[in-house]
């Protein structure tokens, strides 16, 4: 079975310019040859790496680039257009290879054998250039953060969106040696769950869950945070749209890219539970979960009759969050799901008055939304409301009648 390691590397800045510089030329080919297979051109693999010294005659600066990643572009465009045809063929969308933007790192493919540098964790990448005069960059050296793998067939190197570059290693499970490098299929050991262990969660909007222990230690577990930048854009596409003539091009065009960054927002939402959701279920040492019965329409602002613009925008942010962004319903059904998978217990118990009683007198007063600290006039306490509520929570679970895990 083929795997593939990515460990993140650490180059210098005159590296780091080398390796855009290749990519910028990779990309520029790639797209090249895309525009002339808009405009009619028949593709064709091995005729189209014969054009490759015309190419770096027509722009010098293709020499300085290493040759087996230009190469490699053509192999990319080649697979990019079988899948192409094969769409074709079976009636389906067919999806022809676009534009690589210049802000997407166009990924560098290094074939394992013409890299023969790679001692402990340092890795020295080849550039391109000397055979007709000095070369424009140095081979690239890199240090590893992580062992690689032995025996891999080929290194990628990527770069995310903070600019940090990785090393993709790919290579065979079955030709790894455990004397030197430890098996990555080790299947974690599960945690030991204490059995009268309890840990009881308020739910909220910026903070999906906080939780509270017996042993008196608080969990705070952050919820979906890239909703603010999807909305906008969001926002921008449909405003767009309003302006277009309802079927025509464009408005069918950005339905479409409506859609799909929809379908990447909801995505990213999902990862954001599920990952939330198997941490409670899954790592946490506790057996029994109790959950608060919150639904969404208590977290409602209401319209009121004399309010501001501002006021109004904000209320209009808040219920979009809550209805659209959240995910309530959705991170309940994985947590029950999860935890019987776990053998934990899952009890979901009324929260009425949970945010507004002081844990310590039991004295109740009102809290609105906006408030996000409990002060208790009666006792003096002070402080955060989700966790005097997840306190509540715990302390109501004890007292209810009828057998529990304490």
């Amino acid at each position: 079975m083929l795997l593939c390691k990515k460990i993140k590397i650490e180059v210098s800045p005159q590296d780091a310019e080398a390796l855009e510089f290749m990519q910028a030329k990779c990309r520029g080919l790639y797209n090249w040859w895309v525009l002339r297979l808009k405009s009619g051109a028949r593709w064709n693999v091995y005729e189209a790496k014969r054009t490759l010294q015309a190419s770096k005659q027509y722009d010098l600066e293709l020499q300085q680039v290493y040759g087996k990643l230009l190469a490699e572009v053509y192999f990319r465009l080649d697979g990019a257009m079988q899948a192409f045809f094969r769409r074709v063929k079976a009636g389906e969308k067919p999806g022809f290879p676009r534009f690589k933007p210049r802000h997407q790192f166009f990924t560098l493919c290094y074939p394992a054998m013409y890299l023969n540098k790679v001692t402990g964790h340092t890795i020295v990448l080849p550039t391109g250039g000397g055979r007709w005069g000095p070369k424009r960059y140095p081979d690239i050296v890199a240090h590893l953060t992580e062992p690689p793998p032995a025996n891999f067939k080929e290194v990628a190197v990527s770069r995310d969106a903070r600019g940090n570059y990785y090393c993709s290693f790919v290579y065979d499970e079955t030709e790894q040696h455990q004397d030197e490098m430890p098996r990555t299929d080790k299947k974690r050991k599960p945690r030991p769950l204490r059995a009268n262990g309890i840990v009881a969660f308020d739910l909220g909007i910026k903070t999906l869950a906080t939780g509270y222990t017996d042993q008196g230690r608080f969990y705070h577990i952050g919820g979906f945070k890239g909703y603010r930048y999807y909305n906008k854009q969001l926002d921008k596409i449909r405003s767009k749209r309003d302006k277009c003539k309802k079927k025509s091009r464009r408005y069918l065009h950005l339905s479409r890219v409506y859609k799909r960054v929809s379908e990447r927002k909801r995505r990213k939402q999902q990862d954001c539970l599920h990952k939330a959701s198997h941490l409670i279920a899954g790592t946490l040492a506790e057996r029994a979960v109790v959950v608060g019965d919150l639904s969404q329409r208590q977290m409602v602002i209401k319209k009121q009759e004399s309010e501001t613009p501002k006021e109004r925008r904000k209320r209009q942010i808040r219920n979009r969050l809550v209805y659209n962004d959240w995910g309530l319903y959705g991170f309940v059904q994985m947590l029950t799901y999860k935890c019987l998978r776990f053998g934990k217990e899952l009890f979901i118990i009324s929260e009425r008055d949970t945010t507004k009683t002081c844990h310590v007198c039991k004295h109740k007063k009102d809290m609105p939304l906006r408030v996000r600290t409990y002060r208790c006039e009666n006792c003096g306490l002070v402080m955060d409301r989700d966790d005097n509520s997840a306190i509540n929570i715990y302390e109501r679970f004890l007292a209810r009648p009828g057998p529990h895990t304490r």
